[in-house]
Protein backbone atom coordinates (compact mmCIF):
# COMPACT_ATOMS: atom_id res chain seq x y z
CA UNK A 1 0.00 0.00 0.00
CA UNK A 2 2.70 2.39 1.04
CA UNK A 3 4.31 1.67 -2.60
CA UNK A 4 0.98 2.11 -4.30
CA UNK A 5 0.46 5.53 -2.45
CA UNK A 6 4.00 6.29 -3.20
CA UNK A 7 3.04 5.92 -6.75
CA UNK A 8 -0.02 7.79 -6.85
CA UNK A 9 1.48 10.75 -5.49
CA UNK A 10 4.31 10.80 -7.64
CA UNK A 11 1.89 10.43 -10.79
CA UNK A 12 -0.64 13.36 -8.85
CA UNK A 13 2.52 15.64 -8.80
CA UNK A 14 3.54 15.01 -12.06
CA UNK A 15 -0.02 15.53 -13.67
CA UNK A 16 0.37 18.86 -11.77
CA UNK A 17 3.54 20.01 -12.75
CA UNK A 18 2.71 19.43 -16.38
CA UNK A 19 -0.11 21.85 -15.79
CA UNK A 20 1.89 24.58 -14.49
CA UNK A 21 3.84 23.82 -17.74
CA UNK A 22 1.26 24.22 -19.95
CA UNK A 23 -0.34 27.18 -18.22
CA UNK A 24 3.21 28.80 -18.62
CA UNK A 25 3.34 28.23 -21.97
CA UNK A 26 0.12 29.08 -22.93
CA UNK A 27 -1.12 25.20 -24.32
CA UNK A 28 -4.46 23.49 -23.05
CA UNK A 29 -3.91 21.66 -20.10
CA UNK A 30 -2.45 17.91 -20.53
CA UNK A 31 -5.82 16.37 -20.92
CA UNK A 32 -6.73 18.54 -23.66
CA UNK A 33 -3.30 18.70 -25.02
CA UNK A 34 -3.13 14.84 -25.64
CA UNK A 35 -6.40 14.36 -26.59
CA UNK A 36 -5.96 17.19 -29.22
CA UNK A 37 -2.50 15.45 -30.24
CA UNK A 38 -3.92 11.95 -31.04
CA UNK A 39 -7.48 12.77 -32.36
CA UNK A 40 -8.08 12.01 -35.88
CA UNK A 41 -8.47 14.96 -38.34
CA UNK A 42 -12.16 14.98 -38.33
CA UNK A 43 -12.62 15.05 -34.35
CA UNK A 44 -10.21 18.25 -34.07
CA UNK A 45 -12.88 21.00 -34.53
CA UNK A 46 -14.85 20.49 -31.05
CA UNK A 47 -11.25 20.05 -29.02
CA UNK A 48 -10.74 23.65 -29.43
CA UNK A 49 -12.61 26.77 -28.54
CA UNK A 50 -14.48 27.92 -31.75
CA UNK A 51 -16.57 31.05 -33.13
CA UNK A 52 -19.54 29.88 -35.05
CA UNK A 53 -20.33 31.54 -38.30
CA UNK A 54 -24.28 31.57 -39.40
CA UNK A 55 -25.76 29.67 -42.46
CA UNK A 56 -26.79 32.14 -45.41
CA UNK A 57 -30.15 33.55 -44.60
CA UNK A 58 -30.70 32.95 -48.64
CA UNK A 59 -29.00 29.24 -48.83
CA UNK A 60 -28.09 27.93 -51.85
CA UNK A 61 -29.09 24.33 -52.50
CA UNK A 62 -27.03 22.62 -55.42
CA UNK A 63 -29.00 20.94 -57.75
CA UNK A 64 -27.72 17.24 -58.45
CA UNK A 65 -27.60 14.76 -60.84
CA UNK A 66 -26.08 10.98 -61.05
CA UNK A 67 -22.59 11.07 -62.31
CA UNK A 68 -20.44 7.41 -62.78
CA UNK A 69 -16.82 7.90 -61.70
CA UNK A 70 -14.00 5.22 -63.23
CA UNK A 71 -14.56 1.90 -62.06
CA UNK A 72 -10.59 2.23 -61.80
CA UNK A 73 -8.43 5.00 -61.10
CA UNK A 74 -4.23 5.38 -61.33
CA UNK A 75 -2.89 5.21 -57.87
CA UNK A 76 0.47 5.23 -56.98
CA UNK A 77 1.23 4.28 -60.41
CA UNK A 78 -1.47 1.15 -60.39
CA UNK A 79 -4.82 0.97 -61.73
CA UNK A 80 -7.23 0.34 -58.53
CA UNK A 81 -11.07 -0.13 -57.85
CA UNK A 82 -12.46 3.21 -57.35
CA UNK A 83 -13.17 2.16 -53.36
CA UNK A 84 -9.33 1.29 -53.13
CA UNK A 85 -8.69 4.67 -53.57
CA UNK A 86 -11.30 6.08 -51.37
CA UNK A 87 -9.88 3.45 -49.04
CA UNK A 88 -6.38 4.10 -49.16
CA UNK A 89 -6.77 7.79 -49.15
CA UNK A 90 -8.74 7.82 -45.79
CA UNK A 91 -11.33 9.76 -47.30
CA UNK A 92 -14.18 10.71 -45.10
CA UNK A 93 -16.16 12.88 -47.92
CA UNK A 94 -15.72 13.19 -52.11
CA UNK A 95 -17.90 15.59 -54.06
CA UNK A 96 -17.92 16.31 -57.74
CA UNK A 97 -19.59 19.23 -58.81
CA UNK A 98 -19.91 19.66 -62.71
CA UNK A 99 -21.03 23.11 -64.04
CA UNK A 100 -22.55 23.82 -60.44
CA UNK A 101 -24.15 20.29 -60.31
CA UNK A 102 -23.63 17.78 -57.43
CA UNK A 103 -23.16 14.78 -59.85
CA UNK A 104 -21.66 12.78 -57.20
CA UNK A 105 -21.30 12.53 -53.64
CA UNK A 106 -18.93 9.60 -50.74
CA UNK A 107 -19.62 10.04 -47.21
CA UNK A 108 -17.80 7.29 -45.32
CA UNK A 109 -20.02 5.64 -42.66
CA UNK A 110 -20.53 7.64 -40.00
CA UNK A 111 -19.99 10.91 -42.14
CA UNK A 112 -23.21 12.67 -43.52
CA UNK A 113 -23.72 15.90 -45.67
CA UNK A 114 -24.17 18.02 -42.66
CA UNK A 115 -21.00 16.73 -40.78
CA UNK A 116 -18.42 19.34 -40.02
CA UNK A 117 -15.12 19.07 -41.06
CA UNK A 118 -12.25 20.44 -40.83
CA UNK A 119 -9.64 22.40 -43.50
CA UNK A 120 -6.08 22.75 -42.04
CA UNK A 121 -4.78 24.88 -44.43
CA UNK A 122 -7.86 25.01 -46.65
CA UNK A 123 -8.92 27.55 -44.32
CA UNK A 124 -5.88 29.94 -45.86
CA UNK A 125 -7.28 30.05 -49.21
CA UNK A 126 -10.52 31.44 -47.08
CA UNK A 127 -8.19 34.32 -45.29
CA UNK A 128 -6.87 35.63 -48.68
CA UNK A 129 -10.45 35.79 -49.74
CA UNK A 130 -11.15 37.98 -47.58
CA UNK A 131 -7.72 39.70 -47.71
CA UNK A 132 -8.79 40.30 -51.99
CA UNK A 133 -11.92 41.75 -50.73
CA UNK A 134 -10.04 44.22 -48.06
CA UNK A 135 -7.48 45.07 -50.64
CA UNK A 136 -10.84 45.85 -53.48
CA UNK A 137 -12.14 47.81 -50.60
CA UNK A 138 -8.68 49.91 -50.55
CA UNK A 139 -8.35 49.27 -46.57
CA UNK A 140 -5.31 46.73 -47.29
CA UNK A 141 -1.97 47.71 -49.00
CA UNK A 142 0.25 44.43 -50.25
CA UNK A 143 2.96 47.01 -49.76
CA UNK A 144 1.88 47.77 -45.92
CA UNK A 145 4.24 46.20 -43.41
CA UNK A 146 2.25 44.07 -40.67
CA UNK A 147 3.88 46.55 -37.77
CA UNK A 148 2.20 49.51 -39.67
CA UNK A 149 -0.82 47.65 -38.21
CA UNK A 150 0.93 46.10 -34.63
CA UNK A 151 3.43 48.64 -33.72
CA UNK A 152 3.86 46.96 -30.75
CA UNK A 153 5.52 43.98 -31.99
CA UNK A 154 8.30 45.92 -33.53
CA UNK A 155 11.95 43.85 -32.82
CA UNK A 156 14.30 46.08 -34.35
CA UNK A 157 15.05 43.31 -36.89
CA UNK A 158 14.08 42.47 -40.73
CA UNK A 159 10.42 41.73 -39.06
CA UNK A 160 9.74 45.04 -38.98
CA UNK A 161 9.69 44.89 -42.99
CA UNK A 162 7.92 42.20 -43.54
CA UNK A 163 5.07 43.24 -46.11
CA UNK A 164 1.40 42.20 -46.57
CA UNK A 165 2.68 40.83 -50.28
CA UNK A 166 4.90 38.87 -48.69
CA UNK A 167 2.92 37.17 -45.91
CA UNK A 168 0.51 36.46 -48.73
CA UNK A 169 3.49 34.53 -50.82
CA UNK A 170 5.52 32.97 -48.02
CA UNK A 171 8.15 35.48 -48.44
CA UNK A 172 8.01 36.83 -45.11
CA UNK A 173 11.29 34.94 -43.36
CA UNK A 174 9.31 34.48 -40.34
CA UNK A 175 10.77 31.66 -38.63
CA UNK A 176 8.11 29.30 -37.00
CA UNK A 177 8.68 25.62 -38.57
CA UNK A 178 5.98 23.63 -40.56
CA UNK A 179 7.75 20.63 -39.82
CA UNK A 180 4.49 18.88 -38.66
CA UNK A 181 5.09 16.56 -35.75
CA UNK A 182 3.29 13.24 -35.24
CA UNK A 183 2.09 12.50 -31.52
CA UNK A 184 2.81 14.02 -28.48
CA UNK A 185 6.29 14.55 -29.05
CA UNK A 186 5.83 16.85 -31.31
CA UNK A 187 4.54 19.43 -29.18
CA UNK A 188 7.60 21.44 -28.79
CA UNK A 189 7.50 22.09 -32.57
CA UNK A 190 6.80 25.68 -33.73
CA UNK A 191 3.67 24.84 -36.16
CA UNK A 192 1.98 22.22 -33.19
CA UNK A 193 2.72 25.29 -30.64
CA UNK A 194 0.75 27.82 -32.56
CA UNK A 195 -1.86 25.35 -33.39
CA UNK A 196 -2.39 24.51 -29.84
CA UNK A 197 -1.65 27.86 -28.34
CA UNK A 198 -4.03 29.84 -26.08
CA UNK A 199 -2.96 32.93 -26.78
CA UNK A 200 -1.52 33.86 -30.29
CA UNK A 201 -1.07 37.28 -29.00
CA UNK A 202 1.86 35.50 -26.48
CA UNK A 203 2.78 32.83 -29.40
CA UNK A 204 3.49 35.87 -31.96
CA UNK A 205 5.75 38.11 -29.41
CA UNK A 206 7.95 35.39 -28.65
CA UNK A 207 8.28 34.10 -32.45
CA UNK A 208 9.64 37.08 -34.16
CA UNK A 209 13.00 35.33 -34.84
CA UNK A 210 13.86 35.45 -38.53
CA UNK A 211 14.78 32.61 -40.73
CA UNK A 212 15.88 34.79 -43.45
CA UNK A 213 15.68 38.18 -45.08
CA UNK A 214 11.95 39.53 -45.86
CA UNK A 215 11.41 38.65 -49.81
CA UNK A 216 14.89 37.08 -50.52
CA UNK A 217 12.95 33.66 -50.83
CA UNK A 218 9.95 31.58 -50.30
CA UNK A 219 9.09 28.78 -47.82
CA UNK A 220 5.58 27.34 -46.41
CA UNK A 221 5.35 28.97 -43.18
CA UNK A 222 2.12 29.11 -41.40
CA UNK A 223 2.88 31.92 -39.18
CA UNK A 224 2.35 33.98 -42.30
CA UNK A 225 -1.63 34.00 -42.82
CA UNK A 226 -1.88 33.85 -38.77
CA UNK A 227 -0.12 37.14 -39.29
CA UNK A 228 -2.64 38.01 -41.93
CA UNK A 229 -5.88 37.04 -39.99
CA UNK A 230 -4.52 39.39 -37.19
CA UNK A 231 -4.44 42.26 -39.74
CA UNK A 232 -8.12 41.21 -40.71
CA UNK A 233 -9.30 41.62 -37.63
CA UNK A 234 -7.40 45.03 -36.75
CA UNK A 235 -8.74 46.70 -39.90
CA UNK A 236 -12.65 45.20 -39.85
CA UNK A 237 -12.68 45.77 -36.15
CA UNK A 238 -14.51 42.66 -35.76
CA UNK A 239 -13.81 39.19 -35.47
CA UNK A 240 -12.84 37.25 -37.91
CA UNK A 241 -16.27 35.19 -38.13
CA UNK A 242 -17.98 37.71 -38.06
CA UNK A 243 -16.41 39.69 -41.71
CA UNK A 244 -15.83 36.11 -43.10
CA UNK A 245 -19.79 35.11 -41.98
CA UNK A 246 -20.95 38.64 -44.04
CA UNK A 247 -18.83 39.13 -46.71
CA UNK A 248 -18.43 35.32 -47.94
CA UNK A 249 -20.69 32.75 -45.92
CA UNK A 250 -24.30 34.91 -46.69
CA UNK A 251 -23.20 35.34 -50.43
CA UNK A 252 -22.05 32.39 -51.10
CA UNK A 253 -25.21 30.71 -49.93
CA UNK A 254 -23.85 28.32 -47.12
CA UNK A 255 -26.54 26.05 -45.99
CA UNK A 256 -24.82 24.86 -42.57
CA UNK A 257 -23.58 26.49 -39.80
CA UNK A 258 -19.40 26.95 -39.67
CA UNK A 259 -17.52 26.96 -37.66
CA UNK A 260 -13.16 28.47 -36.65
CA UNK A 261 -11.47 27.81 -34.32
CA UNK A 262 -9.91 30.62 -32.08
CA UNK A 263 -7.00 30.58 -29.16
CA UNK A 264 -9.92 30.81 -26.46
CA UNK A 265 -13.11 31.63 -25.90
CA UNK A 266 -13.90 35.82 -27.78
CA UNK A 267 -10.26 35.47 -29.11
CA UNK A 268 -8.50 35.28 -32.36
CA UNK A 269 -9.47 33.14 -35.22
CA UNK A 270 -6.25 30.44 -36.50
CA UNK A 271 -6.20 31.72 -39.92
CA UNK A 272 -3.40 29.27 -41.00
CA UNK A 273 -6.14 26.68 -40.45
CA UNK A 274 -8.92 25.49 -38.51
CA UNK A 275 -12.15 26.86 -40.44
CA UNK A 276 -14.34 24.19 -40.49
CA UNK A 277 -17.49 23.05 -42.80
CA UNK A 278 -19.33 20.51 -44.76
CA UNK A 279 -18.25 19.32 -47.96
CA UNK A 280 -21.49 21.40 -49.90
CA UNK A 281 -20.24 24.70 -48.47
CA UNK A 282 -16.80 24.39 -48.90
CA UNK A 283 -17.81 23.18 -53.04
CA UNK A 284 -19.55 26.64 -52.75
CA UNK A 285 -16.96 28.22 -52.22
CA UNK A 286 -14.76 26.63 -55.12
CA UNK A 287 -17.73 27.21 -57.12
CA UNK A 288 -17.46 31.03 -56.37
CA UNK A 289 -13.92 30.79 -57.17
CA UNK A 290 -14.33 29.27 -60.56
CA UNK A 291 -17.13 31.72 -61.53
CA UNK A 292 -14.21 34.69 -61.67
CA UNK A 293 -15.73 35.72 -57.92
CA UNK A 294 -19.38 35.66 -59.17
CA UNK A 295 -22.73 33.94 -57.19
CA UNK A 296 -25.26 34.44 -59.82
CA UNK A 297 -25.50 38.25 -60.18
CA UNK A 298 -23.77 39.17 -56.99
CA UNK A 299 -19.59 39.48 -56.64
CA UNK A 300 -18.34 38.24 -54.16
CA UNK A 301 -14.48 38.62 -54.69
CA UNK A 302 -12.84 41.18 -57.51
CA UNK A 303 -11.32 39.78 -60.58
CA UNK A 304 -8.15 41.11 -60.14
CA UNK A 305 -7.75 39.66 -56.49
CA UNK A 306 -9.04 35.93 -58.88
CA UNK A 307 -6.03 36.40 -61.24
CA UNK A 308 -4.13 37.30 -58.21
CA UNK A 309 -4.59 33.74 -56.64
CA UNK A 310 -4.77 32.17 -60.04
CA UNK A 311 -1.23 33.22 -60.99
CA UNK A 312 1.68 31.78 -59.56
CA UNK A 313 4.25 33.50 -58.11
CA UNK A 314 6.50 30.91 -55.75
CA UNK A 315 7.57 27.66 -56.67
CA UNK A 316 6.87 25.51 -53.64
CA UNK A 317 7.22 21.69 -52.62
CA UNK A 318 7.41 21.01 -56.56
CA UNK A 319 4.28 23.17 -57.24
CA UNK A 320 2.94 26.67 -58.37
CA UNK A 321 2.04 28.77 -55.24
CA UNK A 322 0.29 31.98 -54.89
CA UNK A 323 -1.74 34.26 -52.26
CA UNK A 324 -2.48 31.12 -50.11
CA UNK A 325 -3.62 28.89 -53.62
CA UNK A 326 -1.41 26.40 -55.45
CA UNK A 327 -1.40 25.40 -58.92
CA UNK A 328 -0.11 22.04 -59.12
CA UNK A 329 -1.07 21.73 -63.14
CA UNK A 330 -1.48 24.36 -65.14
CA UNK A 331 -4.32 26.85 -65.00
CA UNK A 332 -5.71 24.22 -62.06
CA UNK A 333 -6.46 26.17 -58.44
CA UNK A 334 -6.23 23.84 -55.53
CA UNK A 335 -6.98 24.74 -51.61
CA UNK A 336 -5.03 22.25 -49.41
CA UNK A 337 -4.71 21.09 -46.13
CA UNK A 338 -2.75 18.59 -43.84
CA UNK A 339 -4.56 15.26 -43.65
CA UNK A 340 -5.93 15.51 -46.96
CA UNK A 341 -8.04 18.44 -47.44
CA UNK A 342 -8.56 18.93 -50.92
CA UNK A 343 -10.78 21.83 -52.67
CA UNK A 344 -9.83 21.06 -56.37
CA UNK A 345 -10.89 23.97 -59.32
CA UNK A 346 -10.83 23.04 -63.01
CA UNK A 347 -12.37 26.09 -64.78
CA UNK A 348 -11.53 24.67 -68.15
CA UNK A 349 -13.69 22.04 -67.62
CA UNK A 350 -16.12 23.92 -65.38
CA UNK A 351 -15.19 20.87 -62.23
CA UNK A 352 -14.90 21.98 -58.23
CA UNK A 353 -13.70 18.52 -56.49
CA UNK A 354 -14.04 18.40 -52.83
CA UNK A 355 -12.06 15.33 -50.69
CA UNK A 356 -12.24 15.49 -46.87
CA UNK A 357 -9.78 13.11 -45.11
CA UNK A 358 -7.87 11.48 -42.29
CA UNK A 359 -4.68 11.19 -43.73
CA UNK A 360 -1.74 10.37 -41.14
CA UNK A 361 0.52 12.71 -40.08
CA UNK A 362 3.35 10.88 -41.58
CA UNK A 363 1.37 10.17 -45.21
CA UNK A 364 1.92 12.17 -47.88
CA UNK A 365 -0.46 11.69 -50.39
CA UNK A 366 -1.26 14.86 -51.82
CA UNK A 367 0.28 13.68 -55.32
CA UNK A 368 -1.11 10.88 -56.03
CA UNK A 369 -4.50 12.56 -55.04
CA UNK A 370 -4.11 15.84 -56.63
CA UNK A 371 -3.39 13.45 -60.08
CA UNK A 372 -6.60 11.10 -59.75
CA UNK A 373 -8.60 14.56 -59.07
CA UNK A 374 -7.14 16.19 -62.16
CA UNK A 375 -7.98 12.46 -63.77
CA UNK A 376 -11.62 12.89 -62.83
CA UNK A 377 -12.07 16.40 -63.91
CA UNK A 378 -10.39 15.58 -67.87
CA UNK A 379 -12.52 12.29 -67.63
Amino acid sequence: MKFLRKILVTVFLLYFALWGVTLYIHYPNPYQSIHLALAPASKTPNLMPAHTIAPSSNPIVLATAHEKLPTTVNWQGKQVPWQTFLDASHTNEFLVLRNGVLTYQYYRDGFTPTTRLPSYSVGKTMTSIMVGQLVAAGKIKESDKFVDYFPEYKAGTSFDRVTVGQLLDMRSGVGVSDNYPSGPQGWGVGIAQMYATTDMNWFVKHNRKMAFEPGSQALYRSVDPQLIGMIIKKVTGSSVSDYFAKNVWQPVGALTPATWNVDHVGGIEKTFCCFNATGEDYAKVGLMLMNNGMVGSTRVLDLNWIKRMSTSVEQLEGSGYGAYVWHPYPNIDLMDGLHGQYVFIDRATRTVIVKLSDVPTDLDLKAPTTQVMMDIAKN
